[in-house]
């Protein structure tokens, strides 16, 4: 039997979510996530003023499919009016859950004091996340980090007032701001929040497998677990996932072939959404993800970044043997 997860009135068929990555969970990645059984996919976080000064980039990230669903639409922004009332002007598209960024840690959005940056001013977390749930009436959800660094640890302090101000659920990557993606994740801040607070929360970091998956519910009590990296040319992790958890046996990687036409399925999306010129320039840091430690995937690689074609794309995978 499958745990579920509910957080506010939207229930996930499972415990796996997809994180929001900049540049990778984009419309296509999502839906061959979603094929392979994700709970819950994120969108690319998204700028808050963006939407209020109808940016055209922004609104082609808003893009959200039928077949996705459920859907959270990450925003990003240190307005709490701004926040709130783009929340509010988007509320009626077809996303479930709208999650507030609090862990990028990318110095431009640093510096404006957006992302990882709001975990220095836990007064400004407690108003953006309070006014965002009174404009909306879906659940709101906030993404933060362990701390801003190692001298600023505080977490637990942070996720209390998300929860305070009304937030239905909270994800922690177990990493610094200042760590960005180096190092170990660590789990006990997980666990430290998760022990904190009553709303559901979300363990993030170092889990590419199902072993780990288990690994960090049973060492932090995390009501769900959310997958970056590991995900990253590998939608396949949340059917391994799932598999693992009805029946501890990870079941077998996909082969060479399935890879390949997993990779030729993903370009055909990206051509689709995108256009063939965006479309096919998206795809090479995807396929060196798919290709890695594959048999000549050095040498592919090298190639990759010169295809300007779904039709050279096709013959040079053929050199995966």
């Amino acid at each position: 039997m499958i745990k579920t997860l509910t957080i506010g009135n939207v229930e996930l068929p499972n415990r796996y979510v997809l994180a929001p990555m900049a540049g990778v969970t984009d419309l296509p990645f999502r839906l061959l996530c979603k094929e392979q059984g994700a709970g819950l996919l994120c969108m690319e976080m998204i700028s808050a003023k963006g939407i209020l000064y109808n940016n055209k980039n922004t609104e082609s990230l808003l893009q959200i499919h039928p077949d996705e669903m459920p859907v959270s639409l990450q925003l990003f922004g240190s307005d709490p009016k701004i926040v709130s009332e783009m929340a509010k002007r988007i509320e009626e598209r077809p996303f479930s859950i709208l999650d507030i960024n609090m862990g990028c840690p990318v110095p431009k959005i640093v510096r404006n004091g957006e992302g990882s940056a709001l975990m220095k001013n836990p007064k400004l977390v407690y108003e953006l996340v309070s006014a965002t749930v009174k404009a909306i009436q879906k659940p709101v959800t906030v993404k933060i980090r362990k701390g801003f660094d190692d001298e600023h640890v505080n977490a637990v302090e942070i996720a209390k007032i998300i929860e305070e101000a009304g937030a239905s659920a909270v994800a922690v990557h177990g990493r610094t701001r200042e760590q960005y993606y180096s190092g170990k994740a660590d789990w006990d801040i997980i666990r430290q929040v998760k022990e904190a607070v009553h709303i559901p929360v979300i363990g993030n970091g170092d889990v590419t497998s199902g072993e780990k998956a288990v690994a960090m519910q049973e060492q932090t009590g995390c009501d769900g677990v959310m997958i970056a990296r590991g995900a990253q040319g590998n939608p396949w992790i949340f059917s391994e996932l799932i598999a693992y958890e009805k029946t501890g046996e990870m079941p077998k990687r996909p082969d060479v072939d399935e890879i390949r036409q997993m990779m030729l399925r993903h370009a055909r999306l990206q051509l689709q959404y995108k256009g063939d010129y965006t479309g096919i320039r998206e795809m090479r840091k995807h396929v060196a993800w798919y290709t890695k430690g594959l048999h000549n995937a050095a040498r592919l690689r090298d190639d990759i970044n010169s295809v300007e074609s779904y039709e050279e794309l096709e013959k040079i995978l053929t050199v995966l043997a």
